[in-house]
């Protein structure tokens, strides 16, 4: 009986694919494990779907794919997704045991199936489809802003390279850049400072048509109206919201949420344990905190501090749970982050549960 078992569990373990794929803009490399951990296959494809589909369905088995987050990722999880039992797009900058020993498209796509093989990759989310037009629209809102900042701060910076002091918001307004441009001698330099402005108010322009577009694709989540709820949580933040997260679920507590928004704390601990007189005891010494944790959604992060700092700012709920930590004698800085941990929070009770905002919460959660 036992060998019969033990032949069946073998062929289970073989008819397992474990397939690591090392993603490059031309060829991908390919390499195929089977369940005890050999090396039945590997391939170099075309970067084209048919190819790569057409390799996919020629296997048999339960297949488990895996290849890193990056440009191609979302098109090949798309396109893989419907075909395989499993598919890990996982974390680059986790994946350390990637550097160990010698590199190449082959080996790193063999290392790729191992590590999967062993369950040591973190992935990266993907999913919801039906979000994708919202995503798509965030992420151009997102990157216009960001370009529209740099330019502004190009700006001032070519004034203040000239001596011109120029605090304010006054030096981007159009009625005042006749006056602005005058302060600045030199002709090429005026002329560098026209190009800026046109650029500034090309990307302003942009930024507004994205904004409508981006509000507009938002008011079709049905999330929309539960997240406006929260203070602070304007229109704006809320499609970002939506699009950056997708869906409440994927993070089971307010942790891990305050962890992918980088406003989970970092500790170091080492030598918990010693033994006195012959008996284990766990030391005293206290753990060693080492400030936010690095790796996050900087976006995300974003959100929520400058939602604190609003809410700090303006009468409500969140402003009277600011001031009582000032008043307990916590630091403005740490106060705002506790904010920012609390709205994040309430954020996703209210999305997760579909409840409404209820001031009483802030006392119920312990931030």
């Amino acid at each position: 009986m036992s060998v019969v078992q033990n032949s069946t569990e073998r062929n289970t373990r073989m008819d397992i694919k474990y397939i690591g794929m090392d993603v490059h803009k031309e060829a991908i490399a390919i390499a195929v494990m089977n369940g005890d951990g050999k090396l039945v296959m590997e391939s170099i494809l075309e970067t084209k779907a048919i190819t790569i589909l057409e390799f996919i369905q020629g296997l048999r088995g339960d297949l488990h794919v895996t290849f890193e987050e990056g440009t191609w990722a979302a098109w090949l999880y798309d396109l893989l997704k419907p075909h395989v039992r499993e598919l890990v797009v996982c974390d680059p900058r986790k994946n350390a045991l990637m550097k160990e020993g010698n590199k190449s498209d082959k080996i790193d796509a063999r290392k790729l199936a191992d590590l999967l093989r062993g369950g040591y990759l973190s992935s990266v989310y993907h999913g919801e489809n039906g979000l994708r037009t919202l995503k798509e629209l965030a992420r151009s809102y997102l990157t216009i802003s960001k370009d529209l900042t740099r330019v502004m701060n190009r700006v001032k910076a070519l004034y203040r390279s000239w001596g011109i002091l120029c605090g304010g918001q006054q030096v981007y307004a159009p009625r005042h850049r006749a006056e602005w441009l005058n302060k600045i001698g030199e002709a090429g330099v005026r002329r560098r400072a026209e190009f800026f402005y046109q650029q500034l108010d090309a990307l302003r322009e942009l930024r507004q048509a994205v904004r409508k577009d981006l509000l507009a694709e938002s008011r079709k989540q049905s999330a929309t109206k539960l997240l406006r709820q929260v203070p602070s949580i304007g229109p704006i933040r809320t499609a970002l919201l939506i699009a950056l997260m997708q869906t409440p679920h994927r993070f089971r507590t307010k942790r891990q949420l305050w962890t992918y928004s980088g406003l989970a704390i970092e500790t170091r601990d080492s030598a918990q344990y010693r033994y006195v007189a012959g008996q284990l005891q766990r030391s005293k010494k206290p753990q060693q905190l080492r400030g936010l944790n690095q790796n996050h959604n900087h976006d995300m992060k974003a959100i929520f501090k400058s939602a604190a700092t609003m809410a700090s700012s303006r009468e409500g709920a969140f402003h009277d749970f600011y001031q009582g930590l000032l008043t307990k004698g916590m630091k403005p800085a740490m106060a705002r982050l506790t904010l920012a941990r609390k709205i994040a929070a309430i954020t996703l009770t209210v999305w997760k549960k579909g409840a409404h905002f209820d001031a009483k919460q802030l006392k119920l959660q312990a931030a």
